[in-house]
């Protein structure tokens, strides 16, 4: 398929600054922002809410079949609306954070939130930033970055995060969730988390968000100039 415009897949562990960055970087280009994790995390809040287990796969798939997952344009981002109620502010707990991974586990979860994702993306000239982005939603995308840094530098950021949004977190709780989470997404046998074999990895454990960015927007501009 020939686009006007390329799709940018950023992928990457928790905590490795992809939202913040494909903020910055969908802002520099004028692109789209999609932030597929927020999809995974309004499943999760949303079924907890519904007393749905996390571990419950096919009545995961069916609830995610049922809400109306979209996104509003703002100046902070997408804001994730379910079912018609902004719950931007509600999926960044750290609870439903750790329910994202569970929910996204599941062949059941992953079917009826691909779909959503493509429609996003399709016609290019958009920015997401996930765990399989680049592997299985858009294999085609024409940019692909693997943006990680070190677990203790991400626990790091998500303290940072969370006490910015007035959350009081522990550093070696935060820590400890991360480096579960790293080995659930990279062991599920459906959509492991794994760089692209076309992908540029790229380590921010020493870099500022600014030079992330820019490197991402130069790749771009690179693509747009062949």
């Amino acid at each position: 398929m020939s686009r006007l415009h390329p799709i940018v897949a950023i992928d990457g562990p928790a905590g490795a600054g992809k939202s913040s960055v494909a903020r910055e970087v969908a802002k520099a280009l004028g692109y789209v922002l999609v932030d597929t994790g927020a999809l995974y995390r309004g499943l999760a809040l949303a079924a907890r809410e519904r007393g749905i287990a996390w571990t419950d796969g096919p009545a995961l798939g069916t609830l995610a079949d049922a809400l109306e997952l979209h996104f509003e344009v703002s100046d902070d981002g997408p804001l994730l609306h379910i079912d018609g109620v902004n719950r931007a502010d509600d999926i960044r707990s750290p609870d439903v954070s750790e329910g994202a991974s569970q929910v996204s586990a599941h062949p059941a979860v992953r079917n009826a939130l691909l779909g959503i994702q493509r429609r996003l993306g399709a016609e290019g000239g958009v920015v997401l930033e996930g765990r399989d982005i680049g592997t299985v939603v858009f294999p085609d995308a024409e940019v692909k970055f693997f943006l990680t840094a070190s677990p203790e530098e991400r626990a790091r950021r998500r303290v940072q995060d969370l006490e910015g949004r007035g959350v009081v977190a522990n550093f070696d709780e935060v820590l400890a969730s991360i480096r579960v989470r790293d080995d659930r997404d990279s062991a599920r046998e459906v959509a492991p988390l794994k760089p692209a074999s076309d992908a540029t990895e790229l380590d921010s454990t020493e870099l500022q968000r600014d030079e992330v960015v820019a490197t991402i927007v130069a790749a771009v501009a690179e693509h747009l100039g062949r």
